[in-house]
C-alpha cells in the first residue's frame, strides 16, 4: 500500500511538469482599434482559444482548456476558461481528473509587453489515509493568483508568440497541482 501511496504523491509533480511542458497555448486575439467617435462592436473585440495538451506512452495526459476574453480598450482585456486535465500512469490504474475554472486579465504595457494577472480554482482528486489505515480518494478545490507578465512577438498581420512568467501568490508547499509557485508559459496567438 505504501507504494501506491509514494505513487499517488507524485502524481502532482508530474501532472505539473506534463501541464507546462506539453501544453501549448493558442489564443485567436483580435486586432483592436477605436476611432474618437466610432464604436467597435463586441462581436470585433471577442477572442477565443485555449490550451490543449496530449501525451501517449507510459503516462496518458490530455488537457483541454478553452477560453474567451473581449477587448476592453486598446490595451486591457479580461475573460474567462474552462480546464479539464486527465492524467493516467500505465502501470498504476487509477486515473486523476481535474476540472475547474479561470479568469484573466491583461494589460498592454507597451506594444510587446504585457501584464497578467489569472485566478483559477480547480478541484483536484486527493488521496489520504483515513483513521483506520485505508487510502481514501476526496476531491479538493485548490485556488491560484497568478501574476506576472509577458512578452509578445508578432508575426502576420494578427498572430504572435506570447512568452508568460506568473508568480502564483497562493502557493502553498501542500498544493496538490502546482509542485513550485512560479509558472512559464508559450503561447501561440492566431
Amino acid at each position: 500500500m505504501l507504494s501506491s501511496m509514494s505513487k499517488l504523491r507524485a502524481l502532482p509533480v508530474l501532472f505539473v511538469l506534463f501541464f507546462f511542458v506539453g501544453t501549448v497555448e493558442v489564443v485567436a486575439q483580435r486586432e483592436f482599434y477605436q476611432e474618437e467617435d466610432e464604436k467597435v462592436p463586441l462581436s470585433e473585440r471577442l477572442y477565443f482559444g485555449g490550451n490543449l495538451g496530449l501525451q501517449f506512452g507510459n503516462i496518458t495526459y490530455v488537457e483541454v482548456s478553452p477560453l474567451v476574453g473581449v477587448m476592453i480598450t486598446d490595451r486591457y482585456s479580461a475573460g474567462l476558461g474552462i480546464t479539464y486535465q486527465y492524467l493516467k500512469y500505465k502501470n498504476f490504474g487509477e486515473a486523476s481528473n481535474v476540472y475547474g475554472g479561470r479568469i484573466f486579465n491583461r494589460y498592454n504595457v507597451l506594444p510587446n509587453l504585457f501584464a497578467h494577472a489569472e485566478y483559477e480554482n480547480l478541484s483536484v482528486e486527493a488521496y489520504r489515509e483515513d483513521d483506520f489505515g485505508r487510502i481514501v480518494a476526496d476531491r479538493e478545490w485548490v485556488p491560484g493568483l497568478f501574476l506576472g507578465g509577458g512578452y509578445f512577438v508578432p508575426f502576420g498581420r494578427r498572430g504572435g508568440v506570447n512568452f508568460t512568467l506568473l508568480y502564483n501568490v497562493l502557493y502553498d508547499n501542500q498544493n496538490l497541482i502546482y509542485t513550485e509557485p512560479y509558472v512559464i508559459r508559450l503561447g501561440f496567438v492566431l
